[in-house]
């Protein structure tokens, strides 16, 4: 079997005219690490924190509306597209992916098989607790309260609560 050439994906260093766009008033703390920032979209009054990686990639976008907080130590990966929307939460440890390998027979190790992509959506006023997990292709509604530690692996709709491993909307939002 012959593997793929490996290179590496940069040092993730980045100023703030690395973005497509940085808006006024937001923080980005100086260990956020960002990989094809060009691909990054960043609204006004935002705040990323420490440890947390950014990842545009090469296709995809990442866009994060205004007045979203976002903690430290996370993962967004944004292969498949990855939209944020206005005033969003998100807890520190929170992984969201938006692509996977694709189930390619037994004699091809998962690794070398191909990627799929798939987009993720968070609507406005929105709450990820802390180290949630996001699946490619989850559509995540307005005002929605994912509890802390959920695998999201299905679209919530707007206001839902929802927790546990798979996630699971407990109530509505009144």
């Amino acid at each position: 079997m012959t593997r793929p050439a490996r290179h590496s994906h940069g040092d993730g260093r980045w100023t703030l005219q690395s973005f497509a766009t940085c808006g006024a008033g937001s923080v980005l703390e100086e260990t956020v690490l960002a990989f094809h920032a060009e691909r990054i979209e960043i609204g006004a009054d935002v705040y990323v924190g420490h440890l947390t990686v950014l990842k545009g990639y090469h296709r995809g976008r990442l866009v994060i509306g205004d007045g979203t907080w976002i903690g430290e130590g996370c993962y967004l990966g944004a292969a498949g597209g990855l939209e944020i929307g206005t005033d969003v939460g998100i807890g520190p440890g929170t992984r969201i992916l938006t692509s996977h390998h694709v189930e390619d027979g037994l004699d091809l190790p998962i690794l070398h098989s191909a990627l799929a992509y798939r987009a993720v959506s968070l609507g406005a006023g929105s709450d990820l607790g802390v180290g949630c997990t996001v699946l490619p292709g989850v559509t995540i509604g307005r005002g929605v309260q994912v509890a802390a530690g959920a695998v999201v692996t299905a679209d919530l709709p707007d206001h839902a609560v929802a927790a546990g491993v798979p996630a699971r909307v407990l109530r509505m939002r009144s």
